[in-house]
């Protein structure tokens, strides 16, 4: 149950506005987060953490000297957009770079993937890390896949600190890496969380049981199990984590520690110290060595009642960055460091960049557009129960309002940016960032990278023809697969996008483009239903791939739902633009 809201919409908003100010003296608030409101080191590396809001110390409260430079976050749950992302990093760079980090999430490596990409474009160098140190989401030989949960404070830290010292961006970054790679959590929960206006829990477990493994957003974990007393739990959190140790540490016997006991919500600090009573002399029997150990709240997930265990596996380099001071809202370590407020004019923001004039034929284009933009608004808006009601067979149910969310954002740029005369390439860019931003998520990253792909390739110049439209669509089909790392048959909006953009081509090459965006939305259709005899190889419904066959990926039938609505403005717009080769798009 969660008590104290206005409209539920509001909530992470308002949340960041009462902690910047509580926190004035350390943070300051910019669009898309919070960062430094104190100097930090000319030239120096600035180390910007995100994800969703909702997990409380991270992001926000470990923006700070010694920690990190600046904090995105997005919804509850929801990662922030690369627009988000791009705003925090450029307000918190000092000349020495951007290293992007961020727990290993679908939406949160699109996301910071994009802004990593858009921020070198503008000449800042940026790199990233997905931080994935949570044992039960993977087994050790696919740990590239592995969550980042508990962990995420080590990587920040201990990256951070390097940056402080004066490293560059290629040492911060193996920093990061090496923290990373030393890492390891073990989690669960008790009870799920009840987010801002919802009537029950994200998840529910059965009566005296746990969900053991279990992620800091619900995912599943290893199993249910009964839940033991305190010593009983002490060992068997230590024992799987004993069980892998890290390839770099030679022996454990001997071996130096840090340990971090995370409450991830409403477990209080109380049981967390009975805890840690039982799991200090089983890692003492084991021959570890305890150099620190953190008991607290680092990264909840709202008011999940669970905790987990974080074991690092300390090297002399990496157990002096750990150790070194910091001072953030949530997080103190050491003796104080002298902090000089930021002056006033580095609290001044960029301007939002002014729209880009197109030519006659590209506003032109850009008007159709925005036909086709209302069109996609409206169907998508009566259909968006159905799309959450075939997301929620595997996945979390929360796909119609996302889409929701999304196209009326993009809607609304996209109109904004067309009266003030951009072009189709401006126009489809603006709305991918609102898209982005709004939506959040995986799909919210996944249409900013097709929108801003579409515009990038059709410019403000030219009159989009049916083989610059095909050719534009293949490249955000290539843009998509790229970074969300899916193919066809994995059970996703790719199973559509990919026979849709060949069918397109093909047919691109002999008709005017409402003749064969016509066409290539019939395979778009049947490729939609296909995708019902998948199973899901990646994201959030992977674990749950077996319940999903026979009902369709709700990402594919969105996005057929879309390329249909689209077809059927441009092919309304025919007897318009009839004695012209082309059809505007």
């Amino acid at each position: 149950m969660t008590w104290i809201f206005n409209r539920p919409a509001d909530f992470a908003k308002e949340m960041v506005a009462g902690f910047v100010n509580a926190h004035a003296s350390l943070v300051r608030q910019v669009p898309g987060g919070v960062v430094r409101n104190t100097q930090s080191r000319p030239g120096s590396v600035a180390v910007v953490v995100g994800g969703g809001s909702g997990h409380y110390p991270a992001f926000a409260g470990l923006v700070g000297q010694g920690l990190a430079h600046g904090a995105a976050m997005g919804n509850l749950f929801a990662s922030p957009s690369a627009q988000q992302i791009c705003s925090v990093a450029r307000a918190a760079s000092n000349g020495g770079g951007v290293l992007l980090a961020f727990g290993n999430y679908a939406g949160d490596v699109l996301h910071f993937g994009l802004a990593c990409e858009r921020l070198r474009a503008e000449g800042i160098p940026c790199e990233t890390i997905a931080i994935t140190d949570d044992i039960s989401s993977a087994t050790l030989a696919e740990k590239e896949k592995r969550r980042g949960v508990a962990g995420d404070l080590v990587v920040f830290k201990a990256a951070a600190a390097a940056a402080e010292r004066g490293d560059s961006l290629a040492e911060v970054l193996a920093v990061a890496r090496r923290a990373n790679a030393r890492t390891r959590t073990l989690g669960l929960a008790f009870a799920g969380c009840t987010l801002p206006g919802a009537e029950r829990p994200l998840f529910s477990l059965p009566e005296g049981l746990m969900g053991f493994g279990m992620g800091i957003h619900g995912e599943p974990g290893i199993n249910d199990l009964p839940i033991p007393n305190a010593d009983s739990l002490a060992e068997m959190l230590t024992d799987a984590l004993l069980q892998e140790i890290p390839s770099e540490v030679a022996a454990v016997p001997g071996a130096r520690v840090a340990v971090i006991v995370n409450g991830l919500g409403a477990v209080k600090y109380e049981e967390l110290f009975v805890l840690w009573h039982y799991v200090e002399p089983r890692l003492k029997a084991a021959g570890v060595t305890i150099a620190d150990v953190q008991v607290g709240e680092f990264v909840t997930s709202f008011n999940m009642a669970g905790l987990s265990l974080t074991l690092v596996w300390l090297d002399e380099a990496l157990e002096a960055l750990w150790l070194a001071p910091a001072c953030a809202p949530a997080f103190h370590r050491g003796s104080a460091i002298v902090h000089r407020p930021l002056p006033a004019d580095r609290h001044e923001l960029a301007v939002e960049p002014t729209v880009r004039q197109g030519s006659a034929a590209s506003r032109e284009a850009a008007e159709c557009v925005m036909h086709i933009l209302n069109a996609v608004e409206e169907n998508i808006l009566a259909n968006a129960d159905e799309l959450g009601r075939i997301d929620a067979i595997a996945g979390d149910g929360d796909h119609g309002i996302g889409m929701s969310r999304g196209v009326s954002a993009a809607r609304r740029a996209a109109e904004q940016a067309w009266r003030q005369g951009a072009g189709v390439g401006s126009l489809l860019q603006r709305a991918a960032d609102a898209w982005a931003d709004e939506a959040g998520g995986t799909s919210g990253a996944i249409w900013g990278v097709i929108l801003n792909t579409l515009g990038t390739a059709l410019g403000d110049e030219e009159r989009p023809d049916a083989k610059s439209v095909a050719q534009a669509v293949a490249q955000a089909c290539a843009g998509v697969m790229a970074f969300g790392k899916a193919k066809p048959g994995d059970k996703t909006l790719v199973d559509v996008l990919s026979p849709f953009s060949e069918a397109l081509r093909e047919a691109a090459e002999n008709l005017p483009l409402a003749a064969a965006w016509q066409r290539a939305a019939e395979v778009a259709q049947q490729s939609a239903q296909r995708t019902a005899q998948l199973v899901p190889k990646i994201g959030r419904a992977r674990p749950l791939a077996e319940r999903s066959l026979g009902t369709p990926d709700a990402g594919a039938v969105s996005l057929a739902m879309i390329i249909v609505t689209t077809g059927d403005r441009l092919q309304a717009a025919v007897p318009v633009q009839q004695d012209r080769e082309n059809v505007c798009l």
